[in-house]
């Protein structure tokens, strides 16, 4: 009976989680929709970009307060009721969210200023790079690999700064992939719902509440980003604020995940689970970034040769492009996290990264076929 009531709290604490957040970020969105255009706040459509009206790029803005708001209201709501579990949880990784608490605030900052004014990629990657140094303070960063590159356990030295840089590279990853309607929100959503729902199984419900609450943000957004009408004043786009802090919260999740003891995640490769997810967004900015020095432009400044470009110039709509990357990213999440429990974890990948491969070759032939310039 004890056991039921514990699995129905955490039940209950997740779908509030998701649901406030949902409910606060409905309303909060249509606020900054007002503001944006009374203030004249757009993203100007030019030639690099897809869009073709003046749309507000500050949703993003919704994302960070709503989830601190809801996560500690469940908090305050516990206490009151003369629970002490969801403090404890938060409790037993207070360092840990702290840091990520930490990194998230400063990545919003460093994105509303960028939203508004402008912020050169130097200054970003910089406090990109003091972000990944506040996780691995808190001691999140990865020091086993579990099989990848047929390495196991790793020294600090070796450990720290490459988790630095993967910490710098999911944030950008995230950030580079929003290029279409409902692409960034649509796979970060994905990814969310798997972290909360595998953090949940785990019985790690900080991190659950977490993904569910910062999922709950998402979903408002979504709409308004996918089906709100740029003519209505309806249509906003997150910006460097929302991708950023999307970013630094799934480097928090995946990581924590990638360090779980492999008895606790059902038998699953921690390292395949952990960023089984973020595959596709990392692969296309691998991709971009070969494809960009191999044409002698620099790898740092915008184009048009992301896996959504490339979709969009073989005849594609906005929405049939976004929603088959999504669907691609969840085959490449379910193949990963659950083939890791009988295939080993190299052949996984290697197998994702050459069928990915191939299929941005076949899109390049078909382009060429058109004689499209990209």
């Amino acid at each position: 009976m004890i056991a039921l009531l514990t699995i129905s709290y955490w039940q209950i604490n997740a779908f509030v989680a998701f649901l406030l957040s949902a409910i606060f970020a409905g309303v909060l969105i249509p606020k900054i929709l007002l503001i944006a255009f009374r203030r004249k706040l757009f993203d100007e459509p030019d030639e690099r970009k897809i869009h073709h009206s003046t749309v507000p790029r500050l949703g993003g803005i919704a994302f960070e307060p709503v989830i601190i708001f809801c996560v500690f209201f469940l908090l305050m709501v516990d206490l009151l009721s003369g629970q002490d579990l969801l403090l404890n949880e938060f409790s037993k990784n207070v360092i840990e969210i702290s840091s990520g608490i930490c990194g998230l605030i400063l990545l919003y900052l460093i994105g509303i200023a960028d939203d508004l004014i402008g912020v050169k990629y130097r200054a970003k990657f910089a406090i990109q790079i003091v972000c990944g140094l506040l996780f691995v303070m808190a001691g999140l960063y990865v020091s086993d690999f579990h099989g990848l590159l047929f390495l196991h356990n790793v020294p600090a030295w070796f450990a720290i700064p490459l988790s630095v840089i993967l910490i710098v590279f999911i944030i950008n990853a995230m950030n580079l992939i929003d290029g279409i309607d409902g692409l960034a929100s649509g796979l970060s959503g994905v990814a969310l719902f798997y972290y909360g729902f595998f953090f949940f199984t785990i019985e790690q419900y900080a991190y659950s509440i977490i993904a569910f609450s910062t999922l709950g943000t998402v979903i408002p957004f979504f709409y308004y980003n996918v089906f709100g009408i740029a003519e209505k004043q309806k249509k906003i786009f997150m910006g460097d604020t929302g991708s950023l802090t999307i970013g630094i919260i799934l480097c928090l999740l995946s990581i924590k995940l990638a360090n779980s003891p492999v008895e606790d995640c059902t038998n699953c490769n921690p390292i395949a689970i952990g960023f089984a997810p973020l595959l596709v967004p990392c692969m296309d900015v691998v991709r971009v970034f070969l494809h960009r020095l191999k044409s002698g432009k620099s790898p740092f400044l915008p184009d048009q040769s992301h896996i959504h470009h490339k979709f969009l110039k073989v005849g594609m709509n906005q929405r049939a492009a976004m929603l088959t990357i999504i669907s691609i990213s969840v085959f490449c999440t379910l193949l990963v996290a659950l083939g890791s429990k009988i295939i080993n974890v190299n052949i996984l990948y290697i197998f994702v990264i050459a069928a990915y491969t191939v299929g941005n070759c076949w899109l390049s032939k078909k382009i060429k076929e058109k004689n499209i310039e990209w």
